[in-house]
């Protein structure tokens, strides 16, 4: 039974951190659009200020997926730890993603 609480911290620390790897991702497109166009101070200074959120929500992520190596209890704390993290990255995700989406 502990081999089942551990795949399933696995698969959310992993769900979590590609999340947070997307939104990353996101703020670095953003980021080097702004810096290509003129007028894009005011998208490049917003993605400055969601740095903080993205680092943080990966390095939890991270962390959540290191804690998959301990027992049970670790699984757990991970599995609390992976999905907070996940679920903030992917609404900080959205929220980006709203805020600058076009056309369409």
């Amino acid at each position: 039974m502990d081999w089942l609480v551990n795949l399933i911290a696995v698969i959310v620390a992993l769900a979590s951190v590609l999340a947070a790897l997307g939104h990353v991702g996101y703020l670095a497109l953003l980021n080097n659009a702004a810096g290509k166009r003129a007028g894009g101070a005011p998208v490049a200074q917003y993605v400055r200020s969601r740095w903080a959120v993205a680092g943080g929500t990966t390095a939890a992520s991270l962390f959540a997926w290191l804690l998959t190596a301990g027992g049970t209890g670790l699984d757990i704390v991970a599995i609390i730890v992976a999905a907070g993290s996940g679920a903030v990255a992917t609404k900080a995700l959205q929220s980006t993603r709203d805020r600058y989406r076009t056309g369409g």
